[in-house]
């Protein structure tokens, strides 16, 4: 058997590569092998049984279809079911769907053990003047009704006073969901969106940076980096992940973010056209249809003239994408606790940005993808296929406002 070199090596980089932090969960062997093991498994089941999932619909399930109905599938929903009838997908999915339950519960045993250190760690580092929290602001229904992506709790959930349990989850196990491909610390989204403004607008140099559902912030932190003379302001729900978000920042030395808990569908403390830069890297599928027009809306109204909006997802689901690839996108919506995903990729975004007042000639249509540091993820680094063999993954859908 010959041996396989490090030259010839695809696959996702040691979970001890990744970039270390004050906030970061320590992991025992056990556990880190562990994550390793799942990022693996993850790699494998997208690059190895799925292919395998594609030449079986092509092959038997899509020309069984049309025996047994005359003609071929009308739309995404009829594939899913035809797919759902076939022992390969039925396989992949069970498995996928596992290793989401064994991540979160694999996160979680790697959090709570050291739980009331990391709350210390995280009071002791974020600066007051730097988190704003609401206590009295409620999560809206669309987030407390499901655990996204089977995190127990979803992002919200305060297990002790002060609590960052979910985002401390969410941060050790990210590498696990992505196999790396986002980089040492994560923030691969930030990054591909700062090289994507700096080729767009390379004199561009925003005053104040406004980012929507920052989650714990390791998106925003690049960008703030980037533009380190802007007064950046990250907005989200959950207090446990703005908590941990402030304390990261600080700990890796990025002091130009106030993170602010508030509802992006309602922005009401902060005034009109007060930021030059709204934006939002895969947040909108979190949200629900009515909360998607207010934060349309809402971007609108906050940027300022000769501003910029981006909204960063995956792309729609249109006429130019297969059948078979809508389907198999879909299976977030039905098998990850996703339940506006599915929706939100049939949606025109860009007429709902013209509702919110954009002028449709200066909307923005880019792909975008993840940009990963080379130091010990060369190879996602350098990979920009991604996801469904699409290179870029990503869409911007976003609109520069006139001065």
């Amino acid at each position: 058997m010959q041996a396989v070199g490090r030259a010839d090596y695809d696959g996702p980089p040691d979970y001890r590569t990744v970039g270390r932090h004050a906030l970061l969960p320590n992991t025992t062997h056990d556990q880190a092998e562990r994550y390793n093991f799942l990022a693996h498994l993850n790699r494998h089941l997208a690059a190895e049984v799925l292919p395998g999932v594609t030449a079986a619909y092509q092959s038997a399930i899509e020309p069984a279809f049309r025996q047994q109905h005359g003609r071929a599938p009308a739309d995404r929903h009829e594939v899913r079911r035809a797919l759902e009838g076939h022992s390969l997908y039925r396989l992949w999915s069970a498995l996928r769907r596992n290793t989401m339950e064994m991540r979160q519960q694999s996160g979680l045993s790697v959090v709570l053990g050291q739980l009331r250190e990391l709350i210390d760690r995280s009071a002791e580092l974020a600066d007051r003047q730097r988190l704003q929290l609401d206590p009295k602001l409620k999560p809206p229904r669309y987030l407390t009704a499901v655990d996204h992506h089977c995190m127990p709790g979803s992002y919200y959930t305060e297990r002790l006073k002060q609590d960052v349990s979910a985002a401390a989850n969410y941060d050790s196990g990210l590498f696990v969901t992505t196999g790396g491909l986002l980089g040492r610390l994560a923030d691969g989204g930030g990054r591909g969106m700062v090289a994507f403004l700096k080729k767009l607008r390379p004199d561009f140099a925003p005053r104040r940076i406004l980012d929507l559902g920052c989650g714990l912030g390791h998106n925003v932190l690049p960008i703030a980096a980037a533009y380190p003379d802007a007064e950046v302001t990250a907005v989200d729900v959950a207090a446990p992940m703005l908590r941990y978000g402030a304390a990261r920042a600080a700990s890796l030395g990025v002091n130009n973010v106030t993170f602010v808990q508030a509802d992006a569908a309602n922005l009401s403390a902060f005034e009109d056209g007060c930021f030059d830069w709204v934006g939002s890297i895969m947040f909108l599928h979190e949200t629900s249809y009515p909360a998607l027009k207010r934060i349309m809306a809402e971007s609108r109204r906050l940027v300022a003239p000769g501003g910029l909006v981006t909204h960063v997802e995956q792309p729609r689901y249109d006429a130019a994408m297969p059948l078979l690839e809508q389907a198999l996108r879909d299976w977030d919506a039905f098998n990850n606790n996703e339940p506006f995903w599915t929706k939100l990729h049939e949606i025109d975004l860009d007429q709902l940005m013209v509702a919110a007042g954009f002028d449709r000639n200066r909307l923005i249509h880019e792909g975008v993808h993840a940009i990963a540091d080379e130091e010990g993820f060369g190879d996602a680094a350098a990979d920009e296929v991604e996801d469904y063999g699409r290179k870029p993954a990503w869409r911007i859908t976003g609109a520069e406002v006139p001065a």
